[in-house]
């Protein structure tokens, strides 16, 4: 199993899951140009993707997902009441195209084992999904206010996550925005923060060979520095020295990530 994280944030989100003959994108939040561009940087074959799996019907999560399964005949998967939100924001998608992926349950792609699981987040049934093959687990989990114990024990012990480090508490609340945008960024239902991210790491990360790949950051309310230098010294004062066993890295709001062997 490989995973690229092709865009990540505000203006856009996307991640390839790949096993065998499969292959997967996780939200398609980016034109269909966009979307095709990406592809090419990872050396990947856009027709050949066996589905869009939706979290949430967020305009930085779908605005490419109805012109990519018009152009390229790409199965779209979300829970019921996401279609039922997003159906006019991605425009006509044929029946045949059109799957129902229920919270909290599991499908099989060839070898490849999706589970999806529920987040808190300001969407009408937000969820995000974890990738089992072989012994080996990604989770992705990008949009979401905290990280309850019922995600925490879904989560726990990947080998690599895609977890979402939105921002930096002080630099949100001094920065520029109305208070009641930064009031939902803050909320159950908002966005978690470097050192909320860090903590929820603390307590799924095992001591194996673990990737992290910081994602989502605010580009008004974060730095990727400061963002990785939070989550290092959160991890250090619970005994986990980032670089031992634990790998943390950047992603970038619409420059992808190499493909990474889960």
């Amino acid at each position: 199993m490989k995973f690229s994280v092709l865009a990540s944030g505000s203006t856009g989100n996307a991640v390839y899951v790949e096993s065998g003959d499969q292959a997967f994108i996780v939200d398609a939040g980016l034109t269909g140009k966009k979307m095709d561009q990406l592809f090419q940087k990872i050396d990947r074959d856009i027709k050949k993707l066996s589905g869009i799996l939706v979290t949430h019907e967020h305009t930085d999560h779908i605005k490419g997902v109805g012109v990519l399964a018009r152009k390229y005949n790409v199965p779209v998967f979300a829970n019921e009441k996401t279609w039922d939100a997003m159906d006019h924001l991605v425009g006509k998608i044929p029946t045949e195209q059109r799957f129902h992926f229920d919270m909290e349950t599991v499908k099989t792609f060839g070898g490849l084992d999706i589970e999806s699981f529920g987040v808190s987040h300001d969407a009408a049934d937000p969820m995000f999904y974890t990738f089992h093959e072989n012994g080996r687990k990604l989770v992705v989990i990008t949009d979401t206010g905290y990280v309850s114990d019922r995600m925490k024990g879904i989560i726990r012990g990947a080998d690599s996550y895609i977890f979402e480090s939105n921002h930096d508490v002080s630099m949100l609340q001094m920065g520029p925005y109305p208070w009641s945008i930064k009031r939902r960024i803050l909320s159950d239902v908002g966005h978690v923060s470097n050192e909320d991210a860090a903590i929820a790491m603390s307590d799924v990360v095992f001591e194996k060979e673990t990737q992290i790949y910081l994602s989502h950051l605010s580009k008004d309310n974060n730095m990727k520095d400061l963002a990785r230098l939070s989550v290092s010294q959160t991890l250090q004062s619970v005994g986990i020295n980032p670089g031992e066993f634990v790998h943390l890295h950047d992603t970038d709001a619409d420059e992808p990530t190499k493909l990474v062997l889960v």
